[in-house]
This record gives C-alpha cells, sequence and structure tokens, in this order.
C-alpha cells in the first residue's frame, strides 16, 4: 500500500513538472543606461543611443526573411487581449505576436500580392488588415487576423481577398468610426486617381463608394469625424489629405457630393504627412523634403538642418492657418508622426523615434522627452537591396527612394496605440523594434 501511495505522489510530482512553463522575462532586452541600450543577439553586439526608453524586444530582417522593411501597425485582438504587430517588408507582410513584449513570437507573413517593393503600407479595422503597395499591380489585401488566435508556432499566410480596383497604390487610411477606408497615392501627380472611399463593412467585400481625383494626388491622408472647436464641421466626416504642395480639407460625409472646405498652403518642398491633435484643433504636418538641399547631386542634409514640423492651426476648418515651425535639435529628415494625448510621436529616418511634449501647443511651445535611435550607420542592411524594383518616394512612382542616400535610412514608423504602452518601431535596414518608456 505504502509503495503504491509513493507512486501516486511520483505520479502526481512528475505531471506538475510536465505542465510547468517557465514565465518569460519582463526585464527589457535593453534597459537605456547612459542614454544607450545594448545587447546580445546570434553572438553580435548591438548598440543604440536612447532617452527615457527600453528596447522590451526586437526581431530582426533576417528572421523576417526580408531585405527592407517600411511600414508598420498594431492590432489588439478583443476576444484574447494579445497584441500583435504587423511590418511591412519588401517582400510581404510580416506578423509578430508581442503579447509578450520581451519574447515577440514571429508568425509568419502575408506575401506580397505580385513583386517585391520597397512600399507597402497597412492599416487595422474590424479584425481584418488592409494591405496595399507600390508593387506593380497590387490591389488591396484584405487578411482576417482572427486566425492568429490560439498560433504559436510559424505559418504560411495568404490573404483572404484582394480588391483589384486600382493597380498599385502608396498608402491607406481608415476612418475606423465611419468603416471606410481611403486609399492614397494610386496614379501619379500628373494623373491621380485622387480620394478613392470604400465602405469595408464588410472586411472581405469592399464597395466603392466616391472616387474623385478633383483635388489631387494623396500622398497620405487622416479622415475623421470631426469633433473640434468649429461648430459647422462638427459631426461631419473629414478628408485630410496631404498632397505634394499643400493640404486639403474635404467633407467626404456625402459620398455622393463631396465638399472641398479649405487647403493650407506653406513654403513646401513636398508635403508628406500630417496629423491632427486629439481635440482637433491643431494639425502636425511633416515635409519629407524641406531638411535636404536639392541644388546637387545626389541630395545632401542642409548645413546645420534641423527637423521641422509645420503646425496648423485647423480651429477654423475654412481657414487653416500656420501657427508655428517648431524645429528640433536633430539632424534628419522626419517621416510618419502620430498623436497619443499631449505627445506627439515620431519616425524620423536616422534619428530613430523622437517623443515630442506638445501640451503647451497653444503656446507654441514643444519639448522633445525622449527618444530611441533605431539606425546604426554601420549596420548589415544599410543600404537597400538595388535589385528591388520600387517608385519614387516622393515623387510620380518613378526613379529611386530618395536617391538612395543615407538620410533614408532608419525609422520608417512608429505605433503608439497599445494599452500596455509598447510602442512599435519599423526601421528600414534593421526590422522591428517594441521600446517602452522607461519606469520611474
Amino acid at each position: 500500500m505504502r509503495i503504491i501511495y509513493l507512486l501516486s505522489i511520483l505520479f502526481i510530482f512528475s505531471c506538475k513538472y510536465e505542465k510547468y512553463e517557465p514565465a518569460a522575462s519582463t526585464s527589457p532586452l535593453a534597459e537605456c543606461i547612459d542614454g544607450h541600450a545594448k545587447f546580445t543577439l546570434n553572438s553580435q553586439e548591438y548598440e543604440y543611443e536612447c532617452d527615457g526608453y527600453d528596447l522590451m524586444g526586437y526581431v530582426s530582417l533576417d528572421e523576417m526573411n526580408a531585405d527592407s522593411g517600411n511600414d508598420s501597425w498594431g492590432w489588439t485582438d478583443s476576444s484574447t487581449g494579445k497584441e500583435y504587430a504587423l511590418m511591412g517588408l519588401d517582400n510581404g507582410t510580416a506578423i509578430v505576436d508581442i503579447s509578450i513584449p520581451t519574447a515577440p513570437l514571429y508568425l509568419g507573413k502575408i506575401p506580397t500580392a505580385t513583386v517585391p517593393s520597397s512600399w507597402r503600407d497597412l492599416k487595422v479595422y474590424n479584425d481584418h488588415v488592409f494591405i496595399v503597395s507600390e508593387a506593380a499591380g497590387h490591389g488591396m489585401q484584405v487578411f482576417d487576423l482572427k486566425q492568429l488566435r490560439g498560433l504559436d508556432s510559424k505559418q504560411n499566410f495568404t490573404a483572404d481577398y484582394v480588391y483589384s480596383g486600382y493597380g498599385h497604390s502608396h498608402n491607406i487610411a481608415i476612418n475606423t468610426d465611419s468603416g471606410y477606408a481611403y486609399t492614397a497615392g494610386a496614379g501619379s501627380s500628373n494623373d491621380p486617381v485622387g480620394i478613392h472611399a470604400l465602405n469595408i463593412s464588410n472586411p472581405l467585400a469592399p464597395v466603392l463608394e466616391l472616387q474623385l481625383s478633383e483635388y489631387g494626388y494623396s500622398h497620405d491622408a487622416q479622415i475623421v469625424n470631426y469633433k473640434g472647436p468649429d461648430s459647422d464641421h462638427y459631426g461631419k466626416e473629414i478628408y485630410m489629405g496631404s498632397n505634394e504642395t499643400k493640404v486639403v480639407f474635404v467633407d467626404v460625409t456625402d459620398k455622393n457630393n463631396p465638399e472641398l472646405i479649405s487647403q493650407f498652403f506653406y513654403d513646401d518642398e513636398y508635403t508628406h504627412q500630417s496629423w491632427l491633435t486629439e481635440d482637433h484643433r491643431y494639425a502636425l504636418l511633416g515635409d519629407e523634403l524641406d531638411e535636404l538641399d536639392q541644388s546637387v547631386r545626389p541630395w545632401v542634409l542642409k548645413e546645420n538642418v534641423k527637423t521641422r514640423t509645420i503646425v496648423i492651426d485647423v480651429s477654423d476648418l475654412d481657414n487653416p492657418v500656420l501657427h508655428f515651425n517648431y524645429l528640433s535639435d536633430n539632424e534628419a529628415i522626419d517621416h510618419n508622426g502620430y498623436v497619443v494625448g499631449s505627445k506627439f510621436y515620431l519616425a524620423s529616418y536616422t534619428s530613430g523615434m523622437r517623443v515630442i511634449d506638445i501640451i503647451n501647443i497653444e503656446q507654441k511651445n514643444f519639448t522633445e522627452i525622449g527618444f530611441f535611435d533605431t539606425h546604426i550607420e554601420d549596420h548589415d542592411h544599410n543600404t537597400f537591396n538595388l535589385s528591388l524594383p520600387r517608385w519614387s518616394d516622393p515623387g510620380d512612382h518613378t526613379g529611386k527612394k530618395g536617391q538612395e542616400i543615407e538620410a533614408f535610412n532608419g525609422a520608417w514608423n512608429v505605433y503608439p496605440f497599445f494599452n500596455s504602452e509598447n510602442i512599435l518601431i519599423s526601421d528600414i535596414n534593421s526590422g522591428l523594434f517594441i521600446v517602452k518608456k522607461r519606469a520611474n
């Protein structure tokens, strides 16, 4: 009897041992200490400059089997609470489970619909990701993200639907309040497709409800149900397009009768991307060429250049005016930027992610309060793969991105919208970085 008892105890303990799984480390991959974050991966040492932000996790381009990266976005599964990173690559879209940010799990990629391209953009709505690219004939891929539930190993993914209402497209923006996707950058400056609004209430059956070339070529756009101080437009669906030489504001509430509200002009070089503050009172605009001296070939950064953000007062949508120019201390080109509360998170190419306090925007006073610079000049992926087909950016989809100068390397995009406060940085040359503000 005693032997049976001992065997039973042994069996119980052995079962517990087999089911036991050690918890993943909650310690950052690299803490930001004295302005540097250092870690070792595959016997190679890495060191990044930083201020106030730790590196939680990292997925290299090599692991994602890609030569270059581009855009990024995020998805939170409302059923499980898991967070996922979605990163554009030259040859597809990577999916990474970052629910344990210190142990990101690369699940695989959705391959490009046609050929590789240095440009891919993606947004999420209703548990689906919508992907566009400047690859010829690519269209818009739609993938049901709910398929990721329960996955814990690498998979081969396939788009669930491809919209072919246009060939290539530079960008996509989604108004998640209205359920419309707006594809930008289809066509060219001389022959733009213009505003292209798809009803995606059924994500796998998009319906084109508006196509309008009258207001020009949009390189990027943000579309919102307006809740700002201008009572004439409160509650309307407003399209804010970054249109090469200007920012346009269009009322697209009635898809059968869109109306131009106003246009904002400034000392433009190339109007790249604009993002509204959460109260819709101001718009922060980035010009992708204003830091460059274009009088020489190849282009170079201007002497003593300072990264500029153009702040537009849009409290009167019928009359947007320049509020002020914010000049940082960084010598870099700005790319994509997003506002969360009183902070502006900016991907700034060779200066990485910059975090800017905009709480005193009314007083025309911004302060940089942190950064994580993902760019290393001597990295193995420092230059573009010249064999890849690609279009121009900015421009008319001809030539090569920014003449492929060093200043167009580094951080392409940031995604600062996770409830966990983990932030994604997609780096052209290195891969996916997950960073988080250091605990005080």
